[in-house]
């Protein structure tokens, strides 16, 4: 799979420090000029479906199970890899300095009806819901709360922003 990108987030200084390692598989979801992504309330974002690969599972597998649970992805098909961002940011936990996340990104198709998502706690706490949205209003959303560097912008909103721009460019 190829190589999207490497982003170290503006606060990591040393990336030769005790790191939490974490991968992690999200969807491409297309239907017309429309994709399938997440917006969360709290973080005022859009982003892919899909999210950490347990210890357990190999990266498809997660990703079967992550579009399963955050959209209710049925049916689910990979129908290609389209790349990883390899990422560094810093970590919550004391004993760790950074967090270095794996993100594949694969381009699947699913059923056309889906099932109820089953969102963890969290996810319904952040105010977290699945919708069809045309990618380049998308991106205009996503591009505004970056400009506008708003307080509860989360780490990820410009890694999946990067991300949809490169699949407008290739997939559109």
């Amino acid at each position: 799979m190829r190589l999207i990108k490497t982003m170290i987030h503006k606060d990591v200084t040393n990336l030769s420090g005790r790191s939490f390692e974490r991968r992690a598989a999200r969807g491409i979801i297309l239907r017309g000029s429309e994709i399938l992504l997440l917006y969360t309330k709290r973080y005022n974002d859009y982003s892919f479906p899909g999210g950490g690969v347990d210890d357990h599972e190999d990266v498809l597998t997660g990703l079967y199970r992550e579009l399963a649970e955050e959209v209710g992805a049925k049916n689910v098909r990979v129908i290609g890899e389209f790349g990883f961002i390899d990422e560094y940011r810093p970590y919550y936990k004391p004993e760790y300095d950074l967090m270095h996340m794996v993100s594949y990104y694969y381009v699947c198709a699913i059923a056309p009806s889906m099932d109820t998502a089953k969102l963890e706690d969290y996810e319904i706490a952040n105010g977290m819901s699945s919708v069809w949205i045309d990618i380049s209003q998308a991106i205009r959303h996503n591009k505004e709360v970056m400009a506008k560097a708003e307080p509860s912008m989360g780490f990820s909103i410009e890694r999946e922003t990067f991300v949809l721009e490169l699949i407008k460019e290739e997939l559109f």
